[in-house]
């Protein structure tokens, strides 16, 4: 999957726009980051709900999802673009979404 594939997945969800965080493209929902790339590690980071999180889905899909120690302690995780399903990709963006929208966004997208 490439980056504007997952853009364009991500825009599909109310009020998501392109941004940009720490210098890198980013993905936010009212300003809130939900999901950039890390051109570094050439993968995508997702916004979690938790830290917790990361240890399950790196444990249940080893090949697409991975951690650095820069994200370690941080609700975040590294998936690689190669192995990203598009039904995986926008599954994951969509609950990095709903941990970063206003709860009134979220309540409204779901009575929809």
């Amino acid at each position: 999957m490439k980056w504007e594939e997952f853009v364009a997945l991500a825009c599909e969800l109310p009020e998501v726009e392109e941004a940009s965080s720490y210098g890198r493209p980013s993905l936010k929902v009212r300003g809130k980051y939900m999901a950039g790339l890390n051109p570094k590690e050439k993968a995508f980071v997702l916004r979690l709900a938790s830290v917790e999180e990361q240890d399950f889905l790196i444990e249940m899909a080893p090949e697409i999802y991975f951690m650095t120690d820069h994200y370690k302690g941080y609700p975040a995780v590294l998936a690689r673009p190669g192995k990203l399903t598009k039904k995986e990709a926008r599954g994951r963006l969509e609950r990095a979404w709903r941990v970063q929208a206003p709860k009134t966004l979220v309540k409204k997208f779901d009575s929809n």
